[in-house]
């Protein structure tokens, strides 16, 4: 069954990366990535060696109760560390919960993630290289700490699958997740901040984490290199205790979930137009819109990009407080302009094959196009505009809002033309429809991060005229320069939107049929 499991997942592996070049690239640079950091790790744990064994101690268990508390938390964010090997695609086949978890434990160990916590804790033998004996439990141990590592992960996925098929659940628990994440930064800075008065507290942080399952398998090379044998021995028995409870609810768990299903769908009404579609005109574009907009209002994937909205002009406003740059507040609303205007460059990916339906009705390019940036626009005008005022209300420069406004404006239409040609001819990997929003496919990362900044590349070169004038109005004080800002970024970017409109549908239409292939292959 192992084996099995394990070709299966190689196989699947090997063919995603055949399919794509630029996720063959992207898995290259992130293994690459990979080496360098577990480099890195080594020459510290070699360099620690030299310290004093206390401070050893200190560092390997903080950081090995951080890797494990990672463990547990990344598959609330991902629904788990390999889809590939996720519950919801194993449970259709006739396998035992005790074989399952024995095989998914080892395809995990040797999967990639495992892979590499499990070199980094064999790494901590370096540390004690002065002490062979200690250096041999030092790798003992990190086995150990590796296999509750990804049993410990699978338990969190077993757990969250029977939730993870409720889609209000998916939607609320995507957004919860976010918010704290976007935030990370200023509470990293004030966390930082808290541990540099607080350093000498965190011996005895390590020496309570030692005692509980986060840090109890870290911990016993350190207790044995200081003397501590006994405390050592207890410590082995909290780990090895760990790992067996992990198992045992991993086992109960997997064996629910294998078995549990889907909610049904309730009926929609059975005459009539519903929800959004009785509110756009009864037309090609209209209906597209009302799609459009009802993932917008209800699909995770496209909830946790709205989240961005407010976070961001909140960073912005925090970040202006703490560095004394007022002017960072004024940026609030082109940065939510660009942010909101190529959200929709991945819309047609998110189709995925629902696709289909737009060419089997015969929608024009155009149409589709259309619908879709109408669909953006009923919201993302207004809130860009209140954004831009808001901003210019805080920092009491009244003089820099037709500017802004102009600024705003132009990049927000401009990128609307930007990505109803871009979204026509590029496929990106992204979460298959019903999966996690934060749900990742192999070199997803390096290929969005890529098309990406070439996008906002292209978008601050169409979008040059009103930036060159808005900066000059903003170093000048000219009110006049302002609204001619304001002039040209409403001008020149209906008129890019136009045109993006036009060629993007022109390539729908020219290659519909090869895109809807490509979408295929993603999912």
């Amino acid at each position: 069954m192992v084996a099995h499991l394990l070709t299966l997942r190689l196989l699947v592996m090997r063919n995603t990366l055949a399919r794509s070049p630029w996720q063959l690239v992207a898995v290259i640079v992130g293994g690459l990535y990979g080496l360098g950091v577990l480099a890195g790790i080594f020459a510290g744990l070699v360099a620690l060696s030299f310290a004093p064994p206390a401070l050893t101690r200190t560092i390997t268990v903080l950081a090995g109760s951080a890797t494990l508390l990672g463990w547990i938390i990344v598959p609330l964010l991902t629904s788990g560390i390999d889809q590939t090997l996720s519950v919801s695609r194993l449970k259709i086949f006739p396998i035992g919960s005790t074989r399952l978890v024995a095989a998914l434990a080892v395809c995990g160990i040797l999967g990639i993630p495992g892979a590499v916590t499990l070199l980094a804790g064999v790494f901590t033998a370096a540390a004690w290289w002065h002490q062979p004996l200690v250096a041999v439990a030092a790798v003992a141990t990190a086995g150990l700490a590796a296999l509750t590592c990804v049993c410990g992960s699978r338990l969190i996925e077993s757990l969250n699958a029977g939730l993870s098929a409720r889609r209000r659940y998916r939607e609320i628990s995507g957004v919860l997740i976010l918010i704290p994440l976007l935030l990370l930064g200023p509470l990293i800075t004030l966390l930082s901040t808290g541990l540099q008065g607080a350093s000498s507290s965190l011996p005895a942080l390590a020496e309570g984490l030692s005692w509980s399952p986060l840090g109890a398998a870290w911990a016993v090379p350190g207790d044995l290199a200081t003397g501590h044998g006994g405390a050592a021995a207890l410590k082995t028995l909290i780990a090895l205790a760990t790992l067996a409870l992990i198992v045992v609810a991993w086992r109960r768990s997997l064996a629910s979930a294998l078995v549990s299903t889907l909610q049904p769908a309730t009926k929609a009404a059975a005459s009539g137009r519903i929800g959004l579609f009785a509110r756009f005109p009864a037309t090609p574009t209209g209906a597209v819109a009302a799609r459009a907009l009802t993932y917008w209002l209800r699909d995770p994937r496209y909830s946790r990009q709205l989240i961005l909205i407010p976070i961001f002009p909140i960073l912005l406003y925090v970040n202006s407080r703490t560095t004394g740059l007022d002017g960072l507040v004024s940026a609030a609303g082109p940065i939510v302009a660009v942010l909101v205007s190529l959200t929709i460059f991945t819309d047609l990916s998110y189709d995925s094959t629902a696709f289909a339906a737009h060419i089997s009705a015969r929608v024009t390019g155009r149409a589709d196009r259309l619908g879709r940036v109408l669909a953006v626009a009923s919201f993302a005008v207004p809130i860009v505009i209140l954004i831009t005022i808001g901003s210019v209300v805080v920092t009491g420069v009244w003089s820099s809002l037709p500017a802004l406004l102009g600024l705003s404006i132009g990049l927000l239409l401009s990128g609307f033309g930007l990505s109803s040609v871009s979204s026509a001819r590029i496929v990106l990997p992204v979460p298959a429809p019903g999966d996690s929003p934060f749900a990742a496919k192999t070199g997803a990362g390096f290929t969005t991060s890529v098309t990406t900044l070439a996008t906002w590349g292209i978008l601050a070169v169409l979008a040059l005229p009103e930036i060159v004038l808005a900066i000059t109005a903003g170093a000048t004080g000219s009110l006049l320069l302002g609204w001619l800002t304001l002039v040209t970024g409403i001008g020149l970017g209906t008129v890019l939107l136009v045109v993006g409109i036009r060629i993007g549908g022109r390539e729908l239409d020219a290659r519909g049929p090869e895109l809807l292939t490509r979408l295929r292959v993603q999912r």
